[in-house]
């Protein structure tokens, strides 16, 4: 047979390296471009079938013009408003009326019960874009003009801004943050130069190829992009990109120092990476893909594009890195010489110590690690997800909810924020009689042809009206949201009224109930497909359903903690209605991950060792490189931190935290302690399952 001539071993490799440079060059500047396609569209996050979402466009036809409130509020130093503020105050908004920016004429300045405050809602274009900022502060100054006031904007046109201010910067300030604490750390676990550098590229060009097929499916509208889903999508292919790569390059040293052959040890180490990769990237694009069961139109749109971004990272980790390391070879470690994989490496002494407590005594071990994971699950039921108060969803001091607490000191609670009631017209006053008796309601006034609710008749459209009801209690409260149950059943009630019941109050509410009703479907559909896949990898039950029970009980455990953190050290009352199974869906799809990594690992060795040597085998290779991948996904998580949004620091935390937990506890102690304990029949029913060790195996001790 003639011999293959030399120069084909790097055939393949140079043209995967240029393909994939083309890639980079090509699609790489999309990464900073899903802005352009980003929206924060109220709906987006609102359930597709819930009442409150109805309303939003039933309502429209009674806006004489689309339009986003900004509502000012001006006090004056703690002293009662004179009327020559007062009519100072309607002066100033109402030459705004007629310029760029204002969608109608703004309402007068209206004085609260105690004296001590008024306000005015000014309607702007809702496709203001870029421009909101600067037409906030030209309503600002203005507004200003009042003698011996202090003018504050509140509302949903002043959230939005600040929200925009909240996501400013977030392609360039959160992947640097992410790629910085990525470096640093493989700097610091592998003291290489090159390594470090490769791997950050990989990740990198899977990132540009990610956002450039978001980029154009989102453009097309197959899928949905807003600021939290963008942010998300970094962090999830930079992170994942990673692991998947130190998981390969670590395999590529041991084969490098048993071959000598790079290419034969790049080809060795994908074929006995790509089905642990495979299995991975696998669990965690299902398990998102499983969010579009979710009713939320956020949670459906981060389901297929955080799976895209999976998938780009595996496919990177899979060609383009082991096509460098092949062109590399040992220079990729550098300074650090590969070693061979029962030598005395960098980390292995330390993991031969944990083989070697797990193995004198196993029980005890898995009883300790899982008595500590029920201790801080006991804790969980204190994590309250009844949705984020206005004035925590920003961590810093936003100006508008700084502005709304200064309005709901002096006005109604609910006053900027009312619910919205439509109903047939013929049974308007039933309707506005049946909500004025609601416990919690303060005043209820109809929409009217001049734009102003109550300055007139109301005003019919196809038959409807809308009525306005500001509610005592503050719109993002408890009490609220229960004065909008009340209310529901009330116009409900109302014979022939098909009165609907919307507004930022039913919008939380219906958003909460929709997030519980979310958790009970999704919740098993995780499970389930990480259970098929860990069997299908495995050829195994026990091990899959052990594996699937102890990342479940991790998760329980993170969410303890994070109550406790949450409540005593960050201050945050709850969090929002989405975050636990987000929480979820991250945390068990990427916390199985090592599991999948391990797992694989000791079968192999299970293979030719027997279930004991093999595990403690497959625990002392794969220790250092699982914990560095852990250590880099829960950093690279934690750069969401950078965002000033509640919902992400959350998430940021949950992930981050729960990811060390299974990494250093589940993974390293309570798994393979599970797995010694039971013997063979954890392999069931595989025939591993038997006790014998297979023939001519020669077990390699890993006692120190």
């Amino acid at each position: 047979m003639k011999k293959t001539p030399r120069w084909a071993f790097w055939i393949v490799p140079l043209v995967l390296l240029i393909a994939w440079l083309g890639i980079g060059g090509t699609l790489g500047p999309y990464a900073g471009r899903l802005g352009e396609v980003a929206t924060n569209d109220q709906a987006a996050f609102l359930p597709r079938g819930a009442e409150s979402t109805r309303v939003i466009e039933a309502r429209k036809p009674f806006e004489t013009s689309a339009s986003v409130p900004a509502v000012l509020v001006w006090t004056a130093d703690g002293q009662r408003v004179t009327g020559a503020q007062q009519e100072a105050a309607t002066r100033a908004v109402g030459g705004l009326a007629g310029r760029s920016g204002i969608a109608s004429p703004p309402s007068p300045a209206l004085l609260s019960d105690d004296g001590l405050a008024m306000q005015a809602v000014v309607p702007l274009a809702p496709d203001l874009g870029e421009e909101l900022p600067t037409v906030l502060d030209e309503v600002r100054q203005a507004a200003g003009q009042v003698p011996g006031a202090t003018v504050q904007i509140a509302g949903p046109a002043a959230a939005q801004a600040d929200l925009g201010d909240a996501f400013a910067g977030i392609d360039g300030l959160l992947l640097g943050v992410a790629l910085g604490a990525v470096l640093l750390i493989l700097l610091l676990v592998y003291r290489s130069v090159l390594l470090p550098l490769v791997i950050i590229f990989s990740a990198v060009l899977a990132l540009g190829l990610a956002c450039a097929i978001v980029y154009a499916l989102a453009d097309r509208g197959a899928v949905r992009v807003d600021g939290q889903v963008q942010g998300i999508l970094s962090i999830l292919v930079i992170g994942a990109a990673t692991d998947y790569a130190l998981l390969i390059a670590a395999r590529f040293r041991e084969e490098l120092a048993v071959r000598g052959d790079r290419a034969g040890a790049a080809l060795a180490a994908v074929r006995r990476s790509a089905g642990a990769v495979t299995a991975s990237a696998a669990t965690v694009a299902l398990g998102l893909l499983a969010l579009l069961a979710s009713d939320l139109t956020n949670n459906r749109a981060l389901g297929p594009v955080g799976a895209i971004g999976i998938v780009c990272a595996a496919l990177s980790a899979l060609t383009f890195l082991p096509a460098v390391l092949v062109l590399l070879g040992r220079a990729a470690y550098w300074p650090a010489t590969p070693k061979a994989a029962d030598a005395t490496a960098d980390g292995h002494a330390v993991w031969r110590r944990i083989a070697a407590l797990i193995d004198r005594a196993p029980r005890r071990v898995w009883a300790s690690s899982a008595l500590l994971l029920l201790v801080l699950a006991a804790f969980a039921p204190g994590l309250s997800s009844k949705g984020v108060p206005l004035d925590e969803i920003f961590v810093n001091d936003a100006p508008s909810v700084s502005a709304q607490q200064t309005l709901a000191r002096h006005f109604p609670g609910g006053s900027g924020n009312p619910a919205v009631i439509i109903a047939a017209a013929d049974r308007a006053e039933e309707v506005r009689a049946a909500a004025e008796g609601t416990d919690g309601v303060a005043a209820v006034v109809p929409a009217t042809a001049g734009g102003r609710p109550g300055a007139g008749p109301p005003l019919v459209v196809d038959g409807r009206v809308r009525l306005d009801a500001t509610l005592d209690a503050a719109a993002d409260s408890d009490a609220a949201k229960e004065t909008v149950q009340r209310l529901r059943e009330r116009v409900h009630a109302v014979p022939g009224a098909d009165a609907l019941v919307g507004g930022y109050t039913a919008q939380q509410f219906d958003t909460q109930q929709t997030s519980a009703r979310d958790r009970t479907v999704i919740v098993p559909v995780v499970l389930g497909i990480i259970l098929l896949i860990l069997v299908a990898l495995l050829r195994s039950v026990v091990v899959p359903l052990l594996l699937v029970a102890t990342v479940a009980l991790n998760f329980v455990a993170t969410l303890g903690v994070s109550a406790l953190v949450f409540e005593h050290l960050l201050g945050f009352s709850g969090t929002d209605a989405s975050v636990p199974l987000y929480g979820f869906v991250f945390l068990v799809a990427l916390g199985v991950d090592y599991n999948i990594f391990l797992m694989s690992r000791v079968r192999e060795e299970t293979l030719a060792l027997g279930t004991r040597e093999g595990v403690l085998r497959g625990l002392v290779t794969t220790g250092g490189v699982i914990t560095s991948a852990g250590v880099v996904l829960a950093a690279t998580f934690a750069a969401l931190m950078v965002i000033p949004l509640a919902f992400l620091v959350q998430i940021a935390f949950i992930v981050a935290f729960g990811v060390l937990l299974d990494t250093l506890v589940v993974r390293s102690l309570l798994v393979p302690a599970l797995v010694i304990d039971i013997g063979p029949r954890s392999w069931w029913p595989s025939a591993l399952s038997r006790p014998a060790a297979p023939a001519g195996a020669t077990p390699s001790s890993v006692r120190t």
